[in-house]
């Protein structure tokens, strides 16, 4: 049976991993600066993330959520004090599209509303609502294609402004990443998340901070829309979440009350997911990881800043771009299969770093020499100058 095309797949096969380095089948290590899509936390098989996962499936590995899962409640406790998020509640499941698709539900079950307002280069996931907030035509179906979903221009307040003057009472809910990733790692300004906390309260609509990327201390904040000093409705998490278990998850507002029935899961919040969150969030508080990801983050971008040839070096904590002029265009290919590194990328010239929040400073040390060898390998070199010779004596005589 063959495998349904998703992606195009690098010809490495990786058969290990540790910390922030990953094996493949021969044998060859590769330092790993971007973490599966943003997914490793705390560093690729943490011991104490294995011993948390062998010690729950020692216990119970799965029932369903017709019963009382106290590893559940465990979850919510430490996420409540590592995020700072008092007084809101936790709906589980496994997976950040499957995350914004219910924030997208709840919403418009609180509002009674259709209208969704997000933004250019968004990515929110690739089921149907979730899909049908992303600014990629080429990844929504027919089936998921609506004209409830307004695009409005990232960071511009004065379109925002008219959006919510024409259409307001209308809208459910704005939903933003606080860090565009797919977009290319672009931030939402503090000003342009002020506008959306004080117009969605103005109209009664939901704001849902999109944190599946950005969330989880990978910019230095446990959740990136916290630099403008608002808390959203809702917040969507996963992929740092489990640090490559599949879970994730919303928090809501105290002020969206629940409804049997209004939301469900199977295998959303089973024990060895939550087992594998937990540990995450244990590794994030006794190891200050949080901190550790905003000074590495301004180690790293300072010396990216010192690299000759790459451009508009950005970001913030470890969750930060740049772009790669034409003749560098086969950075990441020449990385990866001259080099042994791994990063992401963003269409067209965007290289983009994700690595673990405990990623050393001799790691990054490590991969700032390799991308400077990396670039002197693909730039032209100058041709030699031609050597000058020194005139004959007969022509020395005739100048005379």
């Amino acid at each position: 049976m063959a495998l349904f095309d998703v992606y195009s797949l690098n010809n490495i096969t990786i058969t290990k991993a540790n910390g922030s380095y990953v094996w493949d089948n021969n044998g060859v290590q590769y330092l790993d600066m971007y973490g599966g899509h943003a997914v490793i936390s705390i560093g690729h098989t943490n011991p104490f993330w294995t011993a948390r996962i062998k010690e729950q499936l020692d216990q119970i590995a799965f029932y369903s959520n017709s019963v009382i899962l106290p590893i559940q409640q465990e979850l919510s406790e430490i996420l409540e004090r590592v995020s700072g998020k008092k007084d809101y509640q936790l709906f589980l499941c496994n997976s950040g599209a499957e995350a914004n698709e219910n924030a997208l539900k709840l919403a418009s079950f609180h509002t009674g509303r259709k209208k969704v307002i997000a933004f250019k280069k968004s990515f929110h996931g690739r089921t149907s609502l979730a899909v049908a907030c992303t600014d990629n035509p080429a990844i929504v179906a027919p089936v998921n294609e609506t004209d409830n979903v307004t695009f409005l221009p990232f960071n511009d307040e004065k379109a925002l402004k008219a959006e919510f003057e024409k259409n307001g009472k209308d809208v459910a809910a704005v939903i933003i990443e606080g860090i565009q990733g797919v977009g290319g790692i672009v931030e939402a300004t503090p000003s342009f998340l002020k506008l959306i906390r004080s117009l969605t309260t103005q109209y009664g609509a939901v704001y849902i901070a999109d944190s599946v990327q950005c969330g989880y201390g990978r910019s230095g904040q446990f959740f990136s829309h916290d630099i403008a000093g608002e808390d959203a409705d809702i917040y969507t998490m996963a992929k740092g979440m489990g640090n490559g278990f599949p879970i994730g998850g919303i928090l809501i507002a105290p002020s969206i009350k629940p409804k049997i029935g209004m939301l469900g899961t199977t295998f959303g919040g089973n024990p060895l997911a939550c087992a594998a969150a937990v540990a995450v969030l244990e590794v994030i508080e006794k190891d200050n990881l949080l901190e550790t990801a905003k000074t590495r983050g301004t180690y790293l971008i300072n010396k990216l800043k010192r690299v000759n040839g790459i451009e508009n070096i950005r970001g913030r904590g470890l969750m930060i771009g740049f772009d790669v002029p034409e003749h560098l265009s086969g950075l990441k290919q020449t990385l990866l299969y001259d080099f042994f590194v791994f990063t992401g990328e963003a269409k067209p010239n965007v290289i983009r770093l994700l690595p673990a929040l405990n990623i050393t400073r001799k790691q990054i040390d490590e991969f700032i020499d390799i991308l400077e060898e990396a670039i002197d390998s693909l730039t032209p070199k100058a041709p030699p100058a031609e050597e000058v010779k020194e005139p004959t004596s007969k022509v020395v005589a005739e100048l005379k």
